[in-house]
């Protein structure tokens, strides 16, 4: 990620942590959260291709390849990349990556569109643009609206052995928020540190547009997942 991503990012724990605040360790041993059956109900029938952009320690990316998915594993973190099994592997930043190959389904996940500021976003959406087939489509999480309130702060999820904890917000100016996150896996613990910018789905579907793109549908009840296709698509 660029320099503007990792001057608000900071983590911290047991083993690598990532310029952008990621422990290598605590991502290689998380699942999915149902990632991947998102993506086999959002592709066209018959689509086996997807480029996964900051793909990590491959959590989804060994879950897409049990359903028989073909991935391509981008991220910019060797160490991330090394405990990915299976799948074709490029280190790159997202911003950067022009591989000049297309795929039935490119995959923004863990809320990239909101951790990345305007341009930065904006590039990362035209790599998306880039590399989707004409008929294909780009699958993106977003971050929830008032998920970062600081009347909904602290609160805990667990998935598993594993508890999240959302310990602290700070507003740092209009739409811009730090977000510190706290994580506990079997008595392991981690932190990371990250700004998050606000994004309503005007907002949302705007930068698309800019990049090329246009929502086909929200993929969830809590319109987190978006379906995106090129605006040359019927």
């Amino acid at each position: 990620m660029s320099e503007e991503t990792r001057a608000g990012s900071a983590g911290a724990g047991p083993g690598t942590i990532t310029p952008d605040g990621c422990a290598v360790e605590m991502y290689a041993r998380m699942g999915p959260d149902g990632e991947q059956h998102i993506v086999a109900g959002a592709v066209r029938a018959g689509a086996r291709t997807v480029l996964e952009l900051g793909a990590g320690a491959g959590r989804v990316t060994h879950a897409l390849l049990e359903l028989g998915f073909e991935v391509v594993a981008v991220d910019e973190s060797p160490e991330m990349l090394a405990e990915i099994r299976g799948a074709r592997t490029v280190r790159s930043t997202i911003e950067g990556l022009d591989l000049g190959e297309r795929f039935d389904a490119v995959l923004l996940a863990s809320y990239l569109v909101n951790t990345a500021g305007p341009a930065l976003r904006a590039d990362l959406l035209r790599t998306c643009r880039r590399h989707v087939k004409d008929d294909g489509c780009v699958l993106i999480q977003r971050e929830g609206e008032g998920w970062h309130d600081p009347a909904n702060v602290p609160r805990e999820l667990l998935r598993g052995p594993l508890r999240i904890t959302v310990a602290a917000v700070e507003p740092l100016g209009p739409g811009r928020t730090s977000v510190r996150m706290e994580y506990d896996f079997d008595g392991r613990r981690w932190s990371q540190t990250h700004t998050s910018h606000d994004l309503d789905e005007a907002a949302v579907e705007a930068v698309l547009a800019e990049a090329g793109l246009r929502v086909d549908a929200y993929l969830t009840d809590d319109r987190t997942w978006l379906r995106a296709v090129p605006q040359c698509a019927d």
